[in-house]
């Protein structure tokens, strides 16, 4: 495998020897008018499913450019089979959400509507832009979908076999346990900042597969508690271990 260049593009393009890849024009202004690369420099490009491939810059101008693939520097990397599910809240926090649950490593965000949920407006064009900016800065090769917002009575109808982590704010105070098989899908679900209502817990409580578990001894902001559930649920029974 050839070295790995430090500036990284997500493409949507495939990739393989000698494969050209046209740039639009915000690429282009990135790499040539931010980055000043030119003619000949090489940087890292990556499309969710080839890997990461090492790719000189054939052609450089103002609105649009070429690169050509050289070689492949990192093969692909996906991540478990884990969704992560949460009440949207303000812009910056679900920015924050949303890009790092991209470097932990999950597969599917889902914005979920709640009884409680403060901030129903969601752009998921941009949520998916902080996606691909999130892998593109962690090396990462794989950019999980951000999904459109569903209704949470809705979602957990819809969730089938995939078991929930169900992160419980009832359960404060006692330590964070989980157990599962490794290899299984999971969904993480987040709460709004209200929390839950009576019979959203109560459908939770009834619900086939799903697992309640506590954060700790203190009760965390949802953006903080994205990041412990995912850290949690890595390291019991995904790809950390």
């Amino acid at each position: 495998m050839m070295d790995r260049a430090k500036i990284r593009l997500f493409v949507n393009e495939a990739l393989g020897q000698g494969q050209t890849i046209p740039l639009d024009p915000a690429q282009s202004h990135y790499l040539f008018g931010v980055m000043r690369t030119a003619v000949g420099d090489r940087v890292a490009v990556f499309n969710g499913h080839d890997g990461e491939w090492s790719a000189e810059i054939a052609e450089a101008g103002k609105k649009r450019g070429l690169l050509r693939c050289l070689g492949l520097s990192a093969p692909q990397l996906d991540p478990p089979d884990l969704w992560l599910l949460f009440a949207p809240i303000k812009k910056t926090r679900t920015d924050f959400i949303v890009e790092k649950a991209t470097e932990m490593g999950v597969r599917r965000i889902v914005p979920v509507l709640t009884d409680f949920t403060n901030s129903e407006r969601v752009r998921i064009d941009r949520l998916q832009a902080h996606a691909v900016e999130a892998a593109e800065q962690c090396g990462g090769t794989f950019v999980p979908n951000v999904a459109q917002p569903v209704k949470l009575a809705k979602l957990l109808d819809d969730l089938q076999d995939r078991r929930l982590m169900f992160c419980d704010e009832a359960l404060v105070g006692t330590a964070p346990a989980l157990s599962g098989e490794r290899g299984a899908p999971w969904a993480i679900l987040i709460g709004p900042e209200g929390g839950f209502s009576d019979p959203e817990r109560a459908r939770l409580g009834d619900l086939d597969g799903a697992h309640s578990v506590s954060l700790g001894p203190r009760i965390l902001r949802a953006d903080t508690a994205a990041v412990a559930a995912l850290t949690l649920w890595q390291s019991t029974l995904g790809d950390w271990g």
